[in-house]
């Protein structure tokens, strides 16, 4: 395993300005790690993260009756509360290491939607896992929960539109075809984006130094662009810490299947690229595989995170046969 490697950081004025073709080279090229850090985000960013993050443990300890009330088995659990119904690792245990709690980002396009545009709601009756509508706790059990969530998911995907600009600008250069402008407009106007906040429960005596110590097997993100913040840990006092091992955190597949840890700072959002981009771009751009790997002495502590997936609607073809509808359907079979 390779040391923690630095990724392309990049500030957010010079994102908005363009980047230069070698930064967008050494960020997205064949030699590359397929992620980008933004860094001089908004003021109100860190405050915004460190609330909804906080969130996050709030609602992985609300009584069994409430996150009850928050699962939505005809989403196949991609709606509200999801706990113990993916896979671990690719393989036939259930997943009880994580919380999730998702919900459609359609409110970035229009603040009055929980969910996909009329149109694709019924145009698409048997993909439930986008069309239904969010789920939240009650205000009265995590006051601003809606509120400070929806705010962080529109900051993330009001910077993924500038590194979609980005991206289009590299790809547009080196893939036959390519419609310009795709993947900017995608993030800007699709109302079947979905972001995931995610709660790793804390290990205990009898989980640390087994043989599996990562939190999230390998996998891709069936994104286009998926915006990542940097993971909180708390212990069980609900206390920020550090997790003690410099081994914890997120670790990255390499062009050259070398396998790399980055460090996303707290005051940075990073953006790597999932496996619809690389059916888009025909290959030419490849998905991140990666993984979330436990902190061997974490016992007791708990890693929280947010991630929102920008994906096209609905009716968009992704290859020469599948919509994304189809697409994804087929690889969420392959994960619950």
């Amino acid at each position: 395993m390779s040391e923690a490697t630095s990724p392309v950081i990049v500030s957010l004025s010079d994102l908005d300005q363009g980047l230069d073709p070698q930064t967008l080279n050494d960020a997205f090229g064949p030699d590359s790690l397929g992620i980008i850090v933004v860094k001089d985000l908004p003021a109100h960013f860190t405050s915004l993260r460190h609330q909804v993050l906080t969130n996050a443990s709030r609602l992985a300890n609300l009584p069994p009756s409430v996150l009850s009330s928050l699962e939505d088995a005809e989403s196949c659990w991609l709606v509200g509360w999801s706990c113990g119904k993916e896979k671990l690792n690719n393989k036939d245990t259930p997943d009880f290491k994580k919380g999730s709690f998702y919900l459609n980002c359609a409110f970035h396009n229009d603040a009055t939607l929980e969910g996909p545009r009329r149109e694709l709601v019924e145009a698409f009756p048997d993909h439930k896992t986008y069309t239904l509508a969010n789920l939240y706790p009650p205000e009265d059990s995590i006051p601003g929960f809606e509120r400070d969530i929806k705010s962080l998911v529109n900051l993330i995907i009001d910077v993924g539109e500038s590194v979609a600009r980005s991206m289009d600008r590299y790809i547009v250069g080196t893939v036959d075809g390519y419609e310009k402008g795709y993947l900017e407009g995608l993030v800007r106007s699709s109302t079947c984006s979905k972001a995931r906040l995610l709660h790793y429960f804390p290990e205990t005596e009898k989980d640390a130094g087994g043989e599996d110590d990562s939190w999230c097997g390998e996998h891709l993100d069936h994104s286009c662009i998926t915006g990542l913040t940097s993971a909180l840990y708390l212990n069980e006092k609900q206390e920020v810490v550090s997790p003690g091992d410099s081994d914890a955190g997120l670790y990255i597949r390499n062009r050259h299947n070398e396998i790399v840890k980055v460090n996303i700072p707290e005051d940075c959002l990073a953006f790597q690229s999932g496996s619809t981009l690389q059916e888009v771009s025909r290959g030419a751009f490849k998905a991140v595989p990666h993984y979330v790997k436990g902190a061997s002495d974490a016992v007791g502590l708990c890693r929280n995170t947010l991630a929102v997936f920008m994906q096209p609607d609905l009716n968009e073809m992704v290859n020469e046969n599948e919509n994304f509808a189809e697409y994804s359907s087929r690889i969420l079979k392959q994960n619950h």
